[in-house]
């Protein structure tokens, strides 16, 4: 192979020069003619900001969600420093389109939109299928030679594709999501985009549609086994495990048993997450607490419904559960004795006739007395619930007559209503029907962005929580790339938590907001990456011993600096380029990084 092919391949834009493709028209003219480029490109030489304002301008004009999932994705893979420009500078609006809820019809139409995302031949993650798996120390190293010498992965998002969101089983289609999850972790938390690896496990489908569909482009067989997909997928963690033992695993949207036996099987043998599990227990808790602290009720109090109970419904119970025995001193049965938890077949208790699934066996009553209720509306009227959380995936499950009886039942206190399913299509229930049934008075997180709501008496814009874990999951990835723990515990998941309750500012707690501002996501990471790493180190996990001294120095200011000082953030000049050639300001960014661009937000 000679070195311009090799160069070639180490480039994700496939240019041989990354400097070029990554400054594109800001090219100065000395370093065209040194690169044999002059008469190639347009004469006009411009800053990133021209650059950046031509692509918002193209983004403007698609005309459909879709098309501008399309039209970033190839952008990405063309110039990632104008594609990280572009999204931290306009984070809000293009934060539902590289993820949810767009890239869940993305993941869908993903064999079909899969050769106009980038150019060919691009290599942007790793395609793992099942008859393959024998051979994944080749794969392994196939991989290694696509990137460049030294940006081995520090972080990989690893999904089968078999419960995408709440769309179900999407086979090798759902590589989006891992695609998408580590362009937040990228946006939100500084993760360096050259060492982030989104994989998806290519073990068929039991999707009919896409079996029988000409341009799927997974293997076209049913899912295997339980056994047969244990074998394989240990298999592959444990290769991707010895060949990059520092990097971050993080499982995402596994059907439900698997979630739960991988996270088992693997959290003490290499440092991994669910975000599933533990992501979204890990959001919706932060969310809680501010709620909790609203609400007008004691902690003891709360009588909380579940509408859903899967990995994320349980994985979130049982981490609220934790809050109320750490925080509140309210001993672990009679904690857990204010959940009830509701599936497909109604309220879960341990006389209903069916066989539970192990990880439903923790929540279901016995103090039931015969009694079951089959529907949601006969929960509501059982419990008397002071919150009802969704994690159902079933539209409109909190019916206006559900959010009107929540309203009456709490007269005394402010009713909480999370409906977290996502995309919209799955949402339990939409923000302005929560305040029109309660009469303004709900205190709303949703797992899918809504609108803000005005009141039509008063004129009053309130806006609605989002319990995204895009406010978490980068911090705890950011947290464990940089201290290197030698595995995640419940309660550095806990110290996360804490921090994002304890991160909104005084006009956000005036407003009466669960969450910070999507627009402060950096600010908040870095003070979520920072609890991470002191409860790391206070549990003596922590392996890089610069954070265990600099957490040992009592000083959170310079542990909080430091962490954004490790953050990555795109060039905002060619000569920064330059410097960082190929396009990344590595670990760590450069100081005066922080004053300038995208480090505002």
């Amino acid at each position: 192979m000679d070195s311009g092919t090799s160069s070639a391949r180490r480039s994700r834009s496939g240019s041989p020069d990354p400097i070029a493709s990554n400054a594109g028209t800001a090219l100065p003219y000395a370093t065209r003619s040194a690169l044999h480029l002059k008469g190639l490109v347009p004469s006009g030489v411009e800053d990133f900001s021209v650059q950046e304002q031509r692509a918002l301008e193209q983004l403007n004009m698609k005309s459909t969600n879709l098309e501008k999932y399309i039209f970033l994705s190839w952008l990405r893979t063309t110039n990632i420093n104008l594609f990280y420009r572009l999204v931290l500078h306009n984070l809000k609006a293009i934060a539902p389109v590289i993820y949810t809820p767009t890239v869940g019809q993305a993941c869908q139409e993903y064999s079909h939109i899969y050769p106009f995302l980038a150019p060919p031949n691009n290599v942007d993650g790793l395609y793992i299928p099942l008859p393959e798996v024998e051979n994944i120390d080749e794969i392994i190293g196939n991989y290694r030679e696509s990137i460049k010498e030294g940006d081995e992965p520090e972080i990989t998002v690893i999904t089968d594709g078999s419960r995408i969101l709440g769309l179900g089983d999407l086979g090798m289609n759902g590589m989006g999501i891992p695609v998408g999850k580590l362009q937040l972790y990228v946006a939100a938390a500084g993760l360096n985009p050259d060492r982030c690896l989104p994989i998806v496990l290519d073990f068929g489908t039991d999707t009919d549609k896409y079996l029988e569909d000409p341009l799927y482009l997974g293997i076209r067989q049913h899912r295997p086994s339980d056994e047969a997909f244990y074998a394989a997928a240990n298999s592959v963690i444990g290769a991707l495990h010895r060949a990059f033992p520092n990097m971050f695993i993080q499982f995402e949207d596994f059907s439900t048993e698997h979630a739960f036996g991988l996270l088992e099987h693997w959290r003490h043998r290499a440092l991994c997450f669910n975000d599933d599990i533990q992501g979204t227990g890990c959001v919706i808790l932060g969310g809680f607490i501010s709620a909790v602290e609203q609400a007008g009720i004691p902690p003891r109090d709360q009588r909380i419904l579940f509408v859903g109970a899967g990995s994320a419904g349980v994985g979130v119970a049982k981490q609220l559960v934790d809050y109320f025995v750490v925080a509140h001193g309210i001993l672990e049965n009679e904690a857990r004795a204010m959940f009830w938890m509701v599936d497909s077949r109604g309220m879960i208790t341990t006389d209903r006739g069916d066989r539970l699934a192990q990880h439903k066996v923790y929540f279901a009553r016995e103090d039931n007395a015969s009694t079951q209720c089959t529907t949601i509306e006969e929960a509501v009227e059982y419990v008397r619930p002071t919150a009802l959380i969704g994690l159902s995936t079933i539209y409109k499950a909190f019916s206006e007559k559900i959010l009107v009886r929540m309203n009456e039942i709490n007269q005394k206190a402010r009713p909480i209503v999370f409906p977290l399913s996502n995309p919209e299509t799955k949402a339990e229930c939409s923000f302005e029907e929560a305040m029109r049934c309660t009469n303004n008075r709900v205190l709303f997180a949703s797992g899918t962005a809504f609108p803000e709501y005005t009141a039509p008496e008063t004129g009053r814009v309130y806006v609605p929580g989002q319990g995204n874990n895009m406010y978490v999951f980068p911090a705890i990835g950011l947290g464990a790339v940089l201290c290197k723990p030698t595995c995640i515990t419940d309660t550095m998941i806990y110290a996360v938590s804490k921090a994002l309750a304890a991160s909104l500012n005084a006009q956000e707690r005036a407003d009466g907001e669960l969450y910070p501002r999507i627009e402060r996501i950096r600010e908040v990471s870095a003070e979520l990456a920072a609890a991470f790493i002191q409860q790391a180190v206070r549990e003596d996990l922590a392996n890089d011993q610069m954070w265990v001294d600099l957490v040992k120095a009592s000083d959170t200011d310079k542990l909080v600096s430091e962490v954004r000082r490790f953050m990555w953030l795109p060039a905002e000049t060619f000569e920064q380029l330059r410097q960082c050639c190929p396009h990344t300001h590595h670990h760590p960014v450069m100081p005066h990084s922080h004053a300038e661009g995208p480090s505002k937000l």
